[in-house]
């Protein structure tokens, strides 16, 4: 299992936590929206958006959820579900190979991180909003603290191979055999 050795390795281990939570979410989401119709969705929605829409008949987020829910078919929402399957099952599947230190995740988890970035920032440069500039800075400092670990673990591993402490090759000849 990972064992924190400093604040960094904490910083890491709680980002890679909270990855994988965020994994199990859309896992749980991609669940649900395979076994709800577009018409179920908008039901919902448009129940949690009652009291708000008879309160200020204008809330612009309000309309904007009932108008995205309403334009929903069958094809978005079986696209929204394997999105999100597939994303959250990366992720869980990184996160507890990573929890148990399996060093061939620490680059995959890079790799994908580093193609959610692209992908973020092409979103930022559409349509920037706060919350995805967050989560792209967010990934961000996970990819550098798992780039970060992955250097640590492979040093871990080189030493546990080549202790400090046996004597080398050069260093075993016989003191006799130097002196001459």
């Amino acid at each position: 299992m990972f064992k924190p050795k400093d604040t960094l390795d904490r910083i890491f281990e709680v980002g890679i936590i909270a990855k994988g939570l965020n994994g199990l979410a859309e896992l749980v989401g991609g669940l649900l929206l395979l076994f709800v119709t577009p018409g179920s969705i908008y039901r919902l929605v448009a129940l949690l958006t009652q009291g708000e829409l008879s309160e200020d008949p204008h809330d612009i987020i309000a309309h904007y959820l009932l108008h995205t829910a309403h334009g929903l078919s069958g094809g978005a929402v079986l696209y929204g579900a394997v999105y999100l399957l597939t994303h959250g099952a990366v992720k869980v599947v990184l996160v507890i190979a990573l929890l148990f230190n399996k060093l061939w995740a620490y680059p995959c988890l890079i790799v994908v991180l580093l193609i959610f970035i692209g992908y973020q920032l092409y979103r930022i440069a559409l349509d920037p909003g706060p919350g995805l500039i967050a989560l792209t800075v967010f990934d961000a400092v996970i990819v550098a603290l798992t780039w970060r670990e992955y250097r640590r673990q492979l040093e871990d591993r080189r030493e546990r191979r080549m202790p400090q402490d046996r004597p080398r090759a050069a260093d075993s000849t016989p003191k006799q055999a130097v002196e001459r």
